[in-house]
């Protein structure tokens, strides 16, 4: 595996972290976003943490090479912060090399640390088998819930969708 450091993003970041949420969104759900609109909320994310924090994996040469954001759910149930992934990428030179790993460890292990944060949780959409399987091998399980969503603007940011 190759050398990695993983930590949290940063403005300078923020072309790449546009680039890679275009990438993921054509490659997983067949999207084109405006990148405009992309980076606007990329950008307020990096301003404002507690709204989304990103994680990113630097290669030895410096390079970012992977990203990982997380949002938080207060549990009422469980009195505690449950920690979702989204946003989660890694440029396809670097798959299967053990970057998302290093990116969960790491969020994982700042997770544990906090007291208030009582676990992780993702969605991933239901034909993705390869992510799926990834989640799998690093302990996640399906959690029994499926998700349900009601958008007041149909397709935000999206530029076209091969879907019709």
């Amino acid at each position: 595996m190759p050398r990695l450091t993983i930590r949290e993003a940063r403005r300078e970041d923020l072309d790449t972290l546009v680039d890679f949420n275009a990438r993921l969104a054509l490659e997983s759900e067949n999207k084109v976003l405006d990148r405009q609109i992309l980076a606007r909320g990329v950008a307020a994310a990096l301003a404002e943490p507690d709204r989304l924090r990103y994680w990113v994996a630097v290669d030895g040469s410096g390079a970012v090479v992977g990203q990982a954001a997380i949002t938080r759910e207060w549990s009422d149930w469980r009195a505690g912060w449950i920690w979702w992934f989204q946003s989660v990428y890694v440029h396809p030179d670097h798959r299967g090399r053990g970057t998302f790993r290093a990116l969960h460890n790491e969020i994982r292990t700042t997770a544990r640390s906090s007291p208030d944060v009582i676990g992780l949780r993702l969605y991933v959409e239901v034909s993705n088998d390869r992510a799926q399987k990834v989640y799998q091998s690093l302990g996640m399980k399906p959690g029994g819930y499926d998700v349900y969503e009601e958008l007041w603007i149909a397709e935000p940011g999206l530029v076209e969708s091969s879907d019709g």
